[in-house]
């Protein structure tokens, strides 16, 4: 079965998920939550393997940290792909850790010179120990930071070329940080090496009126605006698996089931208006 769309799965939804007949489904997981001797919960992701492709989203490699990704949580994760044999094992352009110590953050950097060469570095190693390739995600932004040499999508780009990574393009980052940010998301994915495109995420986010912000939570329906990039995207580059996140305030499967659906059809018509162009 070829991956089209998928959700990200839950322990409330195992019992519909598995038995859910749509085409193209795939599940996709935080590999964090996995990272254990045994139990229920790796017995969930076994009847979840065995019944549909699965992909492993991690968030705690700290890619753009100054040391070199830990090794201890690296084995942890190599030895959970080796099991699980996942079509697709992405992270987070960013950094979480520092001297030893987890931060409950994926934090921004500035987009250096020097960024870029620790950065291939810490991908290099840690595609090198788990012998697959990595797809690197867009971070979602909150507030400007100075020191860049390089537009995300140019930073990006590069550290594909660097490294033979691939991309995780989450649509709803680019929706977030254009809004916090006050860039045209647009114009942002026009940028976007699309050749290096191997997954694509949406999501919903919240608007935050105290802050003036609208934050990356997961935790409703995707939006208009993400839809329609969802549009531009596969118009220009053709069809990516892509996965729906839905984190907080977790709904019925149904619903998630119908987002999931709705990006499927979305896919469907473009690829099907690509044959006959």
């Amino acid at each position: 079965m070829i991956p089209t769309a998928g959700v990200g799965l839950k322990a409330s939804h195992i019992a519909e998920a598995l038995a859910s007949p749509a085409a193209g489904l795939f599940f996709e997981v935080h590999a964090e939550n996995y990272m254990v001797a045994g139990g229920p919960r790796l017995a969930m992701l076994e009847a979840a393997r065995a019944a549909r492709p699965l992909s492993l989203h991690g968030v705690g490699l700290s890619l753009a940290g100054h040391g070199l990704p830990d090794l201890h949580h690296l084995l942890a994760l190599k030895s959970l792909a080796d099991r699980f044999e996942p079509f697709l094992l992405s992270e987070h352009l960013a950094w979480c850790s520092l001297d030893g110590r987890a931060l409950p953050d994926l934090l921004p950097f500035p987009r250096t010179g020097e960024a870029l060469r620790t950065i291939t570095r810490n991908i290099d190693y840690a595609q090198s120990l788990l012998g697959r390739p990595l797809l690197i995600e867009n971070p979602s932004h909150y507030m400007a930071i100075e020191g860049h040499a390089w537009s995300e999508p140019e930073f990006l780009a590069e550290l594909a070329r660097r490294t033979g990574c691939a991309l995780l393009l989450d649509l709803n980052n680019v929706h977030v940080s254009a809004a916090n940010l006050g860039f045209d998301a647009r114009a942002y994915l026009a940028q976007f090496p699309g050749w290096a495109v191997g997954e694509l995420h949406l999501a919903g986010a919240m608007a935050d009126a105290q802050l003036d912000l609208l934050i990356d939570n997961h935790g409703s329906r995707i939006a208009d605006p993400v839809w329609d990039l969802l549009d531009l995207f596969v118009a220009a580059h053709g069809p990516r698996p892509v996965l729906v996140e839905w984190d907080r305030d977790v709904p019925e499967f149904s619903v998630l089931i119908e987002e999931r659906d709705k990006a499927a059809h979305r896919i469907a018509a473009h690829a099907k208006e690509r044959e006959h162009a």
